[in-house]
Order: structure tokens, then C-alpha cells, then sequence
């Protein structure tokens, strides 16, 4: 088996659209296209033909560490088909990985569906937003975005710290230093620690996932820098529960009180599929820091949070329930998933129901 086979895996399932390559033990090839999984051919792939394909496009340096740590994160280049972010991990002693397709042009906010708040928070010189979501719900995408428009509307030193790099970022206004974790850094605190002598204005992790990481960027988002990281977290609130939750009891308070001072804004977003046409359309909701959230945080209050989103439209805030009624009301999406993915079913029944649209519980 050669390097080849991979690639035209990775080809046939560009040609498909596919966002995703899967390459699963006693399963064909598989690609995600708009969401559902769809099998490349009929041939099962066996242990050795799996291990084969995955360590065929991994270095020595990489093999190593995916024998050591079982699971290893990378990119990979493919000319004419495109830069992809590949996981490698084992799965009952067999080798398996997935691929996920990264657009080599870095979408424009308006493009993946954000608006002015987003455009807003980008103009930000100090303190900390938040991209949140569950995995494959375009939280890259949506950093990706940021940042090129920051690079491209102001003079500033831009660090990121990504595991592994996604998009590639051209120099600009700005400055991008592009730091890899495990090639270029050990790990995301280390680089965060170091980034802070690095002379940044804005500083981009692409996961947050430790208490030394968080610690860091809190503090880096207290001292004059604009830090924008992502959370595995389902929606606003619970990013702040996350953040708060990683500490110890003891230091919590510190940390509240931290986080109060310096959040910005969070960004939640999941990935729905479209009534209109073949593909799927963000949904989002946006929590802004104006005074009323900074002392909702401040006191722990953290389900009161949703209430202040509902009444936030005035500083840029909206709900997940919001965002899909919108695009219920203007046909993207079906009547049944706003019911199906929205908190509140009877206020959603009742909007889209006042909206001359026939919906049932």
C-alpha cells in the first residue's frame, strides 16, 4: 500500500463534498457529507490495511508519538485536493483516524453566518472571547475568521497556539506567528507562558482544556491582550460553568472574579441541517460582558445568564432560540428541528405559529 491510496481517499472525498474522511476497522472508507456518513465503497477496510494507510503519510517523529501516546494530532497538505487536520488514535489495538477538510480561503464572518457583534468583538484590544461549541460545529472556522479580519483592519502582533495548524494566515496589517503544539511547543500553557514575551496584541488558542491553560489566558486577557480561545461546551452558560469548574473549590472565587472582569463576549454554535438546500446553516447565540453579565458572573448566577441573552439584543446578545426561529421563519430550516433544538418548545411553537407557520409539539 503507498502514500497514493490515502491521497485519493482524501480526493474522492473532496469530489463527494465531503467535510469529513473516516477510515474505521471492518467499515469501507467513509465520508460526512452535509452531516450524514456515507460509505466511499463496498471494501471493508481490514487492521492492516488501516494502519498501513494512516502510517504511510505520518514521519518517523510522528509514528513515535502516536505509539506512545496512543492518539496523535496533525495536518496534512495534499496538492490539488486541499490541507486537511488529521486524528490518528487506536481503537481495539487497530489504527484508525479521521480527516477533517480545512477550505484553504479563510471564509469571511458574514460567509459562515455571524454579523456585527462578531465584527465587533474583533475590534477589541483587551480581554477574553470565547468560540464554544461541540466538535464539528465550525469553532475553527469561526476563529480562523476573526482573526483574518482583525490582521486585515489594524497593526498588531498576532500568536496562536494550535494543535495541530489549521488554516495558514498570510501576514497582513498585522503580524501571525503560528505556533503548533508537540513541533513547535510542548504543550498549550507553555506556549501561552511564552507567548506573553513574545510582544503580542492578540493571542489565539485553539483549545482551552487544561487549568494551567485557562489560568494563563485569564490573566493574559487581564494584562492589555485580546485572547480568543474555544470551549467544548454546548452553549454560553455552560462555558462559564467550564471555565469556573476546571479550579478548585478554593480558587474558584479568585477566578470568578477574574473572569468577570475580563470576558468580552462567548460565542456558541452548532451546525444544522437546511430545509432550502443540500448542506447545513449555523445556528449561534452570543453572550456580551456588559455590566449586568459581568455581575450575574460575578455572583454565580449562572442561569440567569439565558434571561440576559433574551433581553440583550441591544448590546448585540441573542439566544440559540433566536437564531433558530430566524432562519425557521425565513425557510432554512424546518419548523421541526427549530421544535426539535430550541430550550423553550412552547415559546418557539407559539412565535412560529404567530409567524403563520404550522408547527406541533
Amino acid at each position: 500500500m503507498t502514500t497514493t491510496d490515502i491521497i485519493e481517499l482524501l480526493r474522492q472525498s473532496r469530489d463527494l463534498n465531503g467535510s469529513d474522511l473516516h477510515l474505521m476497522v471492518g467499515a469501507p472508507p467513509s465520508a460526512r457529507v452535509h452531516g450524514s456518513l456515507v460509505p466511499m465503497n463496498s471494501d471493508k477496510l481490514t487492521a492492516d490495511h488501516s494502519r498501513e494507510l494512516i502510517l504511510d503519510i505520518l514521519d518517523d517523529g510522528q509514528r513515535s508519538s502516536l505509539e506512545k501516546n496512543r492518539e496523535l494530532d496533525f495536518a496534512i497538505q495534499v496538492r490539488d485536493v486541499g490541507r486537511f487536520r488529521g486524528n490518528a488514535h487506536f481503537v481495539r489495538g487497530a489504527i484508525e483516524a479521521a480527516f477533517r477538510h480545512i477550505p484553504e480561503n479563510i471564509p469571511e464572518m458574514e460567509d459562515i453566518g455571524h454579523g456585527e457583534t462578531v465584527a465587533k468583538l474583533c475590534t477589541k484590544h483587551q480581554g477574553l472571547v470565547l468560540v464554544t461549541g461541540m466538535t464539528g460545529s465550525g469553532k475553527s472556522t469561526t476563529m480562523a475568521a476573526m482573526i483574518k479580519r482583525i490582521s486585515e483592519q489594524r497593526s498588531s502582533m498576532i500568536v496562536t497556539i494550535e494543535d495541530p495548524i489549521e488554516y495558514v494566515f498570510q501576514h497582513s496589517k498585522s503580524l501571525v506567528k503560528q505556533r503548533q503544539v508537540g513541533s513547535d511547543t510542548q504543550n498549550f500553557a507553555n506556549a501561552l507562558r511564552a507567548a506573553l514575551r513574545q510582544d503580542p496584541d492578540v493571542i489565539m488558542v485553539s483549545e482551552m482544556r487544561d487549568l494551567e491553560t485557562i489560568r494563563t489566558a485569564i490573566t493574559a486577557a487581564e494584562t492589555g491582550h485580546l485572547v480568543i480561545g474555544t470551549l467544548h461546551t454546548q452553549d454560553a452558560p455552560r462555558a462559564i460553568d467550564r471555565l469556573v469548574d476546571v479550579f478548585p473549590a478554593d480558587q474558584q472565587q479568585l477566578i470568578i472574579t477574574q473572569l468577570s472582569n475580563c470576558i468580552e463576549g462567548i460565542i456558541s454554535q452548532r451546525l444544522v441541517e437546511r430545509a432550502d438546500t443540500a448542506g447545513r446553516v449555523m445556528i449561534s447565540e452570543i453572550l456580551m460582558g456588559n455590566h449586568a453579565v459581568r455581575t450575574c458572573i460575578r455572583e454565580r448566577k449562572w442561569s440567569q445568564l439565558v434571561g440576559l441573552m433574551q433581553v440583550g439584543y441591544a448590546d448585540g446578545m441573542h439566544t440559540f432560540d433566536d437564531s433558530l426561529a430566524h432562519l425557521a421563519k425565513g425557510g432554512f430550516i424546518t419548523p421541526e428541528n427549530a421544535i426539535l433544538l430550541c430550550r423553550d418548545k412552547e415559546q418557539m411553537a407559539e412565535e412560529l405559529t404567530a409567524s403563520g407557520i404550522e408547527v406541533e409539539l
